[in-house]
């Protein structure tokens, strides 16, 4: 399995703030809409038809991004995901946005999900199908803080 998905989207219009720069709160939506199709062409987890079968779904406990280089209208990005962390209820994701060549970070991103459920309305856990994908995609790398995790990525571009 893929520990490491990635996938190329380009910078809208829309998503912009008068001086080209894609606004800082896009690039959650960004970051949040690769992720998603990434689950889905990468390990065929399609997260709206798992919420209409099993009523479960999840929701984000925490986020911290970093800014590094702002991305620009038109500009196509490369957008990489990883499982960084996870347990029966939480899952920790990273998710980098590097310019198209991959030679320049532009923001670094970490969530963490806790499964949850609709029908309950409550905090859930993941079951163990999902324990398994989860275990055959985790990146297992040397989290630290985002600082470290900066140097070490930006790091091994130079």
């Amino acid at each position: 399995m893929e520990k490491h998905p990635s996938s190329i989207h380009q910078i809208r219009f829309q998503d912009c703030d008068p001086l080209s720069h894609l606004n800082n709160g896009r690039y959650f939506d960004y970051f949040m809409s690769a992720r998603e199709d990434q689950l889905a062409n990468f390990y065929g987890l399609h997260i709206y038809d798992r919420l209409k079968k099993s009523g479960e779904s999840w929701v984000v406990a925490r986020s911290e991004i970093e800014y590094r280089y702002p991305a620009f209208l038109m500009e196509k990005v490369l957008i990489t995901t990883q499982v960084n962390s996870y347990s029966l209820k939480h899952v920790e994701v990273e998710m980098a946005m590097y310019d198209e060549s991959k030679k320049r970070l532009k923001a670094l991103l970490r969530t963490v999900f806790i499964p949850f459920s609709v029908v309950l309305n409550k905090v859930t856990e993941h079951d163990a199908e999902l324990m398994e994908l989860l275990k055959s995609v985790c990146a297992e790398v040397d989290q630290g803080s985002m600082e470290h995790r900066l140097s070490v990525i930006e790091g091994k571009l130079k």
